[in-house]
């Protein structure tokens, strides 16, 4: 393309190094950020590709340079709240860092789901995975490609945090917890997360772990499956036992079906029953009433994933740590009552 625009085909390196006098060689090298160019002739070829509207051939350069820059992302949900949050970040810190992103998402956690999934990935050519997939046999799975891609994953604190980057579960459901507790709750009960979920087991291990500190028992915990259905149902069933004063809920979603069935049958939150979500979904803070809950960065989550990731791909370097999660304290949670 020149730059009357009377040749509609794609631009060339050729016809950038034409434009801005220099050898096509010397492009090449100022695409591969090469420290031998003279910044005045890194911006002449820079003005030149704007001029000509030029776009690298992907592929190309990965045959020259057996580098794709590219980062796969295998996910299990990216509608919820959560997971696209941290997609997110992590698209925004790879562009910023010269890379490009490819998703593949799951549509179950069958072993030939996941091995499909990864094989897409890696046809990409891709140079590190980020995993926001948190079921165990997900992590089983993509424990093998150690020897192939370096990767990532966004999990419960204490999986395997070798190649972890996470918000504390466990932390973040002790402060739920013990929020209950100082507030003088005693018969306090737990929604979960699905079984499999890696977040789940952290956050219902944090619910026993303060319980028993405190020596207060835990009383049966209700499985549910993340979505304010499964809340409202479990809400239903605790709530008939009776002498029930306060549930902590896995996420917010179900924490919102909780209230639900508190409403429904009759009774009034935080006077009656206080209710504690986990995640601090921007909704959270327009429930009725406004909901307590646990937040987690999902944003700094998906950046410190890029992060550690470039770390290993661009000079070796490992960088760990896990984000501690914030208790939010809001309207849905009261004193007991009794």
């Amino acid at each position: 393309m020149t730059v009357d625009g009377t040749d509609r085909r794609p631009a060339s390196i050729r016809d950038v190094a034409r434009l801005a006098g220099v050898s096509h060689q010397t492009v090449s090298r100022v695409l591969n950020d090469s420290p031998s160019i003279r910044d005045e002739t890194r911006a002449r070829v820079l003005d030149a590709m704007g001029r000509l509207q030029y776009r690298p051939n992907r592929a190309a350069r990965v045959l020259v340079t057996s580098r794709s820059r590219t980062i796969g992302i295998l996910t299990s949900d990216r509608m919820h709240y959560g997971p696209s949050s941290s997609i997110v970040a992590i698209e925004a810190a790879a562009r910023a860092a010269g890379y490009s992103v490819v998703t593949a998402n799951l549509p179950s956690t069958e072993p030939q789901a996941i091995a499909a999934a990864l094989d897409h990935l890696l046809d990409q050519a891709v140079e590190g995975l980020v995993v926001i997939a948190p079921q165990a046999r997900v992590s089983t799975a993509i424990s093998s490609l150690a020897s192939r891609v370096p990767y990532v994953t966004l999990q419960s604190a204490g999986a395997d945090e070798s190649h972890s980057v996470s918000v504390d579960q466990i932390a973040g459901a002790r402060l739920a917890t013990r929020h209950l507790l100082d507030l003088g709750h005693r018969r306090i009960r737990h929604v979960s997360g699905p079984p499999d979920w890696m977040e789940a087991e952290g956050r219902m291990r944090g619910f026993l772990a303060e319980l028993a500190d405190w020596g207060v028992p835990s009383g049966e915990i209700s499985a549910g499956d993340w979505t304010a259905d499964s809340g409202y149902r479990a809400g239903q069933a605790l709530l008939a036992e009776g002498g029930v004063t306060a549930v902590f809920a896995g996420n917010d979603q179900m924490a919102l079906g909780v209230l639900h069935a508190v409403r429904e049958a009759g009774l009034d939150c935080p006077g009656d029953v206080s209710v504690v979500g986990f995640d601090d979904m921007p909704e959270a803070r327009h429930f009725a009433p406004a909901l307590t809950t646990v937040r987690q960065d999902f944003g700094e989550l998906g950046r410190r994933c890029v992060i550690r990731l470039l770390g290993e791909l661009e000079d070796g370097r490992t960088y760990s740590g896990s984000i501690a999660p914030e208790l939010v304290v809001r309207s849905s949670t009261a004193a007991a009552s009794c």
